[in-house]
């Protein structure tokens, strides 16, 4: 039987696509993007970004694939799973992030649980994600909705390292929050680990990413 879980996931590029199709196979799941086009071909079972081929779209029949916010209203676990890309300053810019708040802030609901999976600096996202959802939903952190982070971890193109493989960090406002969260993600990955705060989860995941530049940039040289 499947789990009372209604699962959107907010971005389908190398990070959520995978995650939405491996989610499928255990929840009831939405996969959003507001690139019509994508969302179009993923209908046919055809991948942009070139990951999976036709034949194994095929086999996750579970999941819809909509650009439609409508379609996503119903569910109870929002996860967004959108890129963080770097300004000509250099500062991370967070439109992405910012327009998938106001969304969410429109959807919300009583006990709604918001994760966010984006690469972020430590404090974001209690910062400036949580206080959007707030102002635009009327609703408040802990009284009307959670919210969770998990840092992706995914190595695009990289079949051995892959999502069930790779350790997950999980982290969230409150311990009931986090549960469901391992809930979610122990089914999807084989080892799971519960971060003492959300800060200390998005660190991780600035530690990691610097980790890997210092490495092309040794190799570079």
């Amino acid at each position: 039987m499947r789990s009372s879980l209604r699962i959107a996931v907010l971005g389908l590029g190398y990070v959520g696509l995978p995650l939405s199709l491996e989610l499928s196979k255990h929840f009831r799941v939405v996969g959003y993007d507001i690139n019509k086009n994508k969302i179009n071909l993923l209908k046919k079972s055809k991948d942009l970004n070139k990951e999976y081929s036709s034949t194994e779209l095929k086999k996750f029949s579970n999941i819809i694939f909509t650009s439609h916010k409508n379609d996503i209203s119903q569910s109870n676990v929002y996860i967004v799973a959108l890129p963080t890309p770097i300004k000509k300053n250099k500062s991370p810019n967070t439109k992405f992030l910012v327009s998938a708040c106001e969304l969410i802030g429109t959807l919300v609901k009583k006990e709604d649980l918001v994760v966010f999976e984006s690469t972020v600096f430590p404090g974001l996202t209690e910062e400036i994600c949580i206080p959007i959802i707030e102002k635009i939903s009327k609703k408040k952190l802990h009284i009307d909705f959670n919210v969770g982070y998990s840092p992706e971890r995914i190595n695009p193109g990289d079949k051995k390292n892959n999502i069930q493989n790779i350790t997950k960090v999980i982290s969230a406002s409150n311990n009931k929050s986090l549960q469901i969260m391992k809930k979610i993600y122990s089914k999807i990955c084989k080892k799971v680990y519960s971060a003492e705060s959300i800060k200390i989860a998005e660190g991780a995941k600035i530690i990691e990413n610097i980790q890997r530049d210092i490495n092309i940039a040794l190799v570079n040289e």
